[in-house]
């Protein structure tokens, strides 16, 4: 095999599709990138066996072949070349020499017939969106998913169409995060639950152009993305997800609207006094006369009142303020909306259309501050 691309080509596909490389396995093969050059265009391809992702870059083709080169090492070769065309050549050996000017590197590279190629998906089944409404709803949503392998649903955000209506939906089992978009066509109903590790991928490679679209097509156990020049293939979580219409509730005793950049920036100022990893709640008083937010830690205490319009009664009640913030950080209007029933109940931040509800459920501050 023997290819001419640029640097920035190559390295542009080398990052790609790395994140498809697993960071500890027991297949070797697993560890590399596949170049393959065998018909006419260069495409990378990386698979941990739950998400494989393959992407065609531009180069020249001076000789048709295949080899697997170690990922890191290639990356980080690839990475460290001067800015000019890249000649990657290879013999029946699999030893692969990289050029760049004057710059020679001599590797070994496996035989591409040992990789894993991504599973052939039947693409009947899609939905089309802009890429820019996609990294927007992973972005607004992927906070609240669990790290914690035990419960593997949790792990996951549900994708739920219906007709024009797309849903996307994660939780940790302390909140709930919402998102729904109109698409610009309709669908048939489907909820499945992709991997949040598959969606946190997508979401750094995708250009998230507002002119350009994303296409999702699901199967029984696959996901697929495609954009631009690439492709994204993941297993899918099995399993029914949390039916999250039962916790959600209109009822609400306590209506607050709060400048959200004030309201973010004060409890940005207060987690100053909370240590890494310490539970220090944040207590909210909601009287006529405000809102008091305040800390106390052994780093010390803080108290401050921001003015709000509020609804009903007066409540106290507290949160975990990292919650919070997540939630306020990926809201983009002016003033947000809080409905509270109690201590003790979830407290809801939703606008009136409800395209975006954060369900955050409180802590018993009386035990913990």
């Amino acid at each position: 095999m023997k290819l001419v691309c640029s640097k920035a080509n190559l390295l542009n596909g080398v990052q790609t599709v790395s994140k498809a490389v697993p960071s500890k396995t027991t297949m070797s093969i697993l560890e590399c990138i596949l170049v393959d050059a065998t018909n006419g265009e260069i495409k990378l391809t990386a698979n941990d066996m739950e998400l494989g992702i393959e992407t065609t870059i531009e180069g020249q083709i001076v000789e048709k072949g295949i080899i697997a080169l170690d990922a890191k090492m290639f990356l980080e070769i690839v990475r460290k070349l001067p800015d000019s065309d890249i000649t990657i050549e290879t013999d029946a050996s699999f030893k692969v020499v990289i050029t760049c000017e004057k710059a020679k590197f001599t590797i070994i590279g496996k035989s591409g017939e040992d990789f894993s190629y991504l599973p052939a998906v039947e693409k009947d089944d899609s939905i089309v969106m802009s890429q820019f409404t996609l990294k927007e709803v992973v972005r607004q949503t992927i906070f609240s998913i669990s790290d914690n392998d035990n419960n593997k649903l949790m792990t996951g955000e549900l994708f739920d169409i219906n007709g024009e209506e797309f849903k996307i939906v994660s939780l940790d089992g302390h909140r709930i995060s919402i998102r729904k978009i109109q698409l610009k066509n309709s669908y048939s109903p489907k909820k499945v639950v992709v991997p949040g590790k598959t969606l946190n991928e997508v979401s750094k490679i995708l250009p998230g152009d507002a002119d350009s679209d994303v296409t999702i097509s699901f199967t029984e156990k696959h996901i697929v993305f495609e954009f631009d020049k690439t492709v994204v293939v993941s297993r899918l979580i099995e399993g029914e997800y949390f039916k999250i219409d039962q916790m959600l509730s209109s009822d609400y005793e306590t209506k607050v609207r709060v400048n959200k950049k004030e309201f973010l920036s004060c409890i940005d100022r207060a987690t100053l006094l909370v240590k890494e990893g310490d539970k220090k709640p944040i207590i909210v008083n909601i009287t006529d006369s405000g809102m008091e937010l305040k800390i106390n830690s052994a780093l010390g205490s803080m108290n401050e009142e921001i003015d709000i319009q509020k609804q009903g009664k007066d409540l106290m009640i507290g949160f975990n303020p990292k919650f919070l913030i997540d939630a306020l950080r990926v809201i983009d209007d002016e003033e947000v909306d809080l409905y509270m029933v109690n201590p003790k109940a979830p407290c809801f931040i939703k606008n009136t259309e409800e395209s975006y509800i954060y369900l955050i459920l409180p802590v018993n501050f009386t035990t913990v501050a």
